[in-house]
């Protein structure tokens, strides 16, 4: 047999391959409910955030169904997908949202160092868009992606402006999509819209110190709220 080459995995996409091994080998039968989040992590020994990444990747292959308030599922044979649906190199969202705290807490601090008046009304609109279609109940997401890329921009550093073009962007992939549609609600999207906001007037009072902290604290809301109990999907 001839070598093959070897590429690292993301963590959660080594814990999705060891339960689908076993939904495979039928350890985990088809409408029987898997062992909660808590229990997995414990098992494998690993952090919750990574058992709930893998079992998003599941749900999008169609190896499992998440049921609000219940638990996670085992799907029929027939339900599921012949080819992953997610890319095997996507970012974790969990994982992701805290490698964003690090980087963009030393942008906003850096904007508020460096920015110009043009960057600041960059950001009001951006906010004022992403208020506007909350109203309308929509995800304000363009607005989002609006306002952290002209935080970064206020840095004037090139390849910071692309890594943070790069951590935006890969929200977009259908892990995090599925993972937003739970946990993204209108009231969800307002608390984040206020803590932009708080990031803005820091960096307009060119006080880097607030920025950073502020985005700091979006960034952990953030996590907190994509690592909510199932239960609390779609209540707030």
């Amino acid at each position: 047999m001839p070598i093959q080459s070897v590429e690292p995995q993301r963590l959660y996409r080594q814990i999705a391959e060891q339960l689908r091994a076993l939904i495979a080998q039928g350890e985990f039968a088809a409408g029987t409910r898997l062992p909660a989040e808590r229990d997995l992590a414990r098992q494998l020994g690993v952090s919750r955030p990574s058992v709930r990444e893998a079992l998003i990747a599941l749900e999008v292959e169609g190896w499992v169904e998440v049921r609000t308030g219940s638990g996670v599922y085992v799907l029929e044979r027939t339900r599921r997908t012949s080819q992953p649906a997610a890319a095997a190199n996507e970012w974790g969202p969990l994982e992701l949202i805290r490698a964003r705290r690090v980087v963009e807490g030393e942008t906003a601090a850096i904007a508020a160092q460096q920015r110009k008046r043009a960057h600041v009304d960059a950001m009001d609109r951006a906010i004022a868009d992403m208020r506007d279609m909350a109203d309308r109940c929509v995800m304000p997401l363009e607005g989002d992606r609006a306002f952290h890329l002209a935080i970064v921009d206020a840095c004037g550093n090139a390849v910071l402006s692309e890594t943070v073009q790069g951590f935006w962007d890969s929200r977009r992939g259908p892990i995090f999509t599925r993972l937003g549609g739970y946990f993204e609600t209108v009231k969800s999207w307002r608390s984040a819209i206020a803590e932009h906001q708080a990031i803005r007037d820091a960096i307009a009072a060119r006080d880097a110190a607030a920025a950073r902290d502020a985005m700091h604290e979006h960034m952990d809301k953030s996590h907190q709220r994509f690592s909510a109990s199932w239960r609390r999907a779609k209540a707030s």
